[in-house]
């Protein structure tokens, strides 16, 4: 991890792993945690969210060139100084991309702010990172997760399967344009949102300069199964012609019974 050199990532000066001891020496950061700052506020106002949103991304950009995903983006991993300056730190369990091909079955991270393919245990990349930069920024601007309940494992269905309230309907005061990011960046499919940390960081560097901006992102559908063969319903009848058609086919019986035998007595 002391690859990364960036203005918004705690440095790291030294890491060791011995037997008897282990242990890392980090910059010393004067402030509090984004966690502890939005428990204070309540709700952020959207020029706050995207100032502390822009800053991580920034973090972001730098990690993920130098081939690492953080894995655990949450606001307890973000300190804020008092001059407004974000630091990401907790790389603890980022990985090397490069290092880890192969990460299937391996749940990592914070459940309220995690990615759907990481809450099933699929291998991730970066874009896992910017799914909880989504719910980060949807948290600052309603002062709610999206997701949240006291049982971690239906958060993670949940981050899996649900749909998450627009954010616009719990404020009304946040932009539309900001609101597609978050929508963007929420997407179960990853092959949906964006597709790197710089290109989120465009979309809220458009959006600060163009406040009133609609992006009107456009989604792939899903795949979908080819529709099953219809199965035959049967039919239903009225009551006359419940009484009638049987007596019409136990008709034409008859006369077909009844021309077979005499065929079988004239030939005899």
């Amino acid at each position: 991890i002391s690859v990364l050199s960036h203005s918004n990532i705690v440095k790291v000066y030294d890491v060791c792993l011995g037997d008897r001891l282990q242990y890392i020496v980090m910059e010393l950061v004067d402030g509090i945690t984004l966690k502890e700052y939005i428990e204070l506020q309540k709700m952020l106002s959207w020029k706050d969210s995207i100032l502390f949103a822009a800053q991580i991304l920034s973090a972001l950009v730098h990690a993920h060139e130098n081939g690492i995903v953080h894995r655990d983006i949450k606001p307890q991993n973000i300190l804020l100084t008092s001059s407004g300056t974000i630091k990401v730190t907790d790389f603890g369990i980022a990985q090397f991309i490069r290092q880890s091909p192969n990460d299937a079955g391996r749940t990592i991270g914070s459940v309220h702010y995690m990615s759907p393919e990481q809450a099933r245990g699929d291998k991730v990349d970066t874009r896992a990172d910017l799914y909880s930069v989504g719910i980060l920024l949807y948290e600052m601007l309603t002062g709610r997760l999206p997701f949240d309940s006291e049982n971690p494992t239906q958060v993670a269905m949940m981050q899996m399967n649900a749909a998450a309230i627009a954010p616009r309907k719990l404020n009304p005061d946040i932009p539309a344009g900001l609101e597609e990011i978050i929508a963007r960046a929420i997407r179960k499919n990853p092959e949906e949102r964006y597709q790197s940390a710089a290109e989120m960081l465009a979309a809220i560097e458009e959006f600060k300069h163009n406040p009133g901006i609609v992006f009107a992102y456009k989604y792939t559908p899903a795949a979908q199964k080819p529709a099953a063969a219809p199965v035959p319903k049967p039919v239903r009848t009225t009551r006359s012609e419940k009484k009638g058609k049987p007596r019409r086919i136990k008709s034409r019986w008859l006369s077909i019974l009844f021309g077979i035998t005499l065929s079988i007595v004239l030939g005899t």
